[in-house]
C-alpha cells in the first residue's frame, strides 16, 4: 500500500485513543502511597544507612551531645588558666580558704584581688579538697574516659576482627580448636585477671616506662589496656565468625575461589564488606561500655595514676565529702551518665539505620 492510499484512507480510532472518563478515578490513600516509596532513586548501602540515621532524632540528639562534649573538652582547657594537677596560689602563696568551694564561689584572697581590680577565671564546678579547679579536672577526666573507651575499642575490634575471621571461614577443625579458646576466655573472672596483671606487671613496667609519656597514665591503665586486649574481644570474634558463617557459602565467593584468589583477599575484598554494618554497630556500642569499664576500675583505685583525673576517680574522691559537697559527685556522674547514654542511643540508631533485617 502506497503512502498516498494510507492518507486517503480513514483512520480508525482505538479505545485507548478516546477521550477518559476523569470521574471513574479516585486520588489515592495514604497506604497507597506509601507502597510508593519503595520506588525511590538508586543509591549507595552507607548513603541510605545514613539517610535513615539523620531521620532518628534520638540519634542525631546523641551525635551533638557527643560533638559538644568533645568540643568542650578540645577547646575549653585552652582558655581555663588553672591546671588539673595545680593547685591554686593567690600572689603565689597557697590559699587555705580555696579547698571545697562551691561552684562559682571566691575565696577571701581572691575576693580581696578582685576588690582591688584583678580579673580572675571563676571557679565554675568551685575546687576539691586540695584547692585544684575542679571543671578543669573534670575535662581532663572526660578526656581520659574518652580516649581509654575509643582506644580500647579499637583493640576489641582489630582482635575480634581477625580472630572471628579466620575461625568463619577456615571452619572445621580450626574453627572448633578456636572457638573452644574462647568459650576459656568467656569462663575468666575480668576483675581478678585486671588485679593479677597489676601486681605481676607493676614493677616490670615501671622501669620500662620510666620517663616516658606512658608513665603518666600509669601502670594500672596499661593493664587495662592489655586486659582488653584478653578478654574482650571475644564477642567481636563470634559476632564476626556468625556472619562469615552464613556469607561465605554465597554464590560469589565460590566465584572468588573458581578464579584463584587467596583466602585473604576473599575474606578482605568479599566477606567482611558485607557484614561491616555489624562490625561497625558492634564497635560504635563496645564504646561506653569501656568507658564505664574504666570508670568503674578507677572508683575501686585500679584505674589512672594520680594525679591524673578520670571520671570514676573523680566519684570516688567525692565519697568522703557526699553530705557536705554533693556536687563534687554529681559533675562526674552526669557526665558519665551522658556520654554512656549518648553512645547507646547512637549505637542503636546504627543498628536501625544499617542493619537490612530490621529495614521496614
Amino acid at each position: 500500500m502506497t503512502d498516498k492510499n494510507m492518507q486517503d484512507k480513514p483512520f480508525k480510532k482505538s479505545p485507548f485513543s478516546m477521550q477518559m472518563d476523569l470521574s471513574k478515578f479516585e486520588l489515592a490513600s495514604d497506604s497507597e502511597k506509601a507502597q510508593q516509596d519503595v520506588m525511590r532513586e538508586s543509591t549507595t548501602f552507607f548513603r541510605d544507612g545514613i539517610r535513615r540515621l539523620s531521620k532518628n532524632y534520638l540519634a542525631m540528639g546523641s551525635l551533638i551531645v557527643l560533638a559538644l562534649i568533645v568540643l568542650l573538652i578540645t577547646i575549653a582547657p585552652v582558655f581555663v588558666p588553672y591546671g588539673y594537677e595545680e593547685v591554686i596560689r593567690v600572689d603565689g602563696k597557697r590559699d587555705r580558704s580555696l579547698i571545697n568551694l562551691k561552684p562559682f564561689t571566691w575565696s577571701e584572697k581572691e575576693q580581696e584581688a578582685i576588690d582591688q581590680g584583678e580579673k580572675l577565671f571563676p571557679h565554675i564546678m568551685g575546687t576539691d579538697d586540695l584547692g585544684r579547679d575542679y571543671f578543669i579536672r573534670v575535662l581532663y577526666g572526660t578526656r581520659v574516659s574518652l580516649i581509654v573507651g575509643l582506644f580500647a575499642s579499637l583493640i576489641v575490634l582489630i582482635i575480634g576482627l581477625l580472630y572471628g575471621s579466620i575461625s568463619g571461614y577456615l571452619g572445621g577443625k580450626v574453627d572448633l580448636f578456636m572457638m573452644r579458646i574462647v568459650d576459656m576466655i568467656y569462663s575468666l573472672p575480668d576483675m581478678l585477671i585486671v588485679i593479677l596483671l597489676a601486681v605481676v606487671l607493676e614493677d616490670a613496667l615501671k622501669e620500662r616506662i620510666a620517663g616516658t609519656i606512658l608513665a603518666k597514665v600509669g601502670v594500672n591503665m596499661i593493664t587495662l589496656f592489655i586486659v582488653f586486649g584478653l578478654l574482650y574481644w571475644v564477642s567481636m570474634a563470634r559476632l564476626v565468625r556468625g556472619q562469615i558463617l552464613s556469607i561465605k557459602e554465597n554464590e560469589f565467593v565460590l566465584a572468588a575461589k573458581a578464579s584463584g584468589a587467596s583466602t585473604g583477599r576473599i575474606i578482605k575484598k568479599h566477606i567482611l564488606p558485607n557484614c561491616i554494618s555489624v562490625i561497625f554497630i558492634s564497635t560504635a556500642l563496645q564504646v561506653p561500655s569501656a568507658i564505664f569499664t574504666e570508670s568503674y576500675l578507677s572508683f575501686v583505685q585500679l584505674g589512672v595514676k594520680v594525679p591524673m583525673p578520670s571520671l570514676g576517680s573523680l566519684a570516688n574522691a567525692a565519697r568522703n565529702g557526699l553530705q557536705s559537697f554533693p556536687f563534687k559527685l554529681v559533675f562526674p556522674s552526669v557526665m558519665i551518665g551522658l556520654i554512656v547514654l549518648s553512645f547507646n542511643l547512637l549505637g542503636d540508631g546504627l543498628r536501625d539505620s544499617f542493619d537490612p533485617k530490621l529495614r521496614k
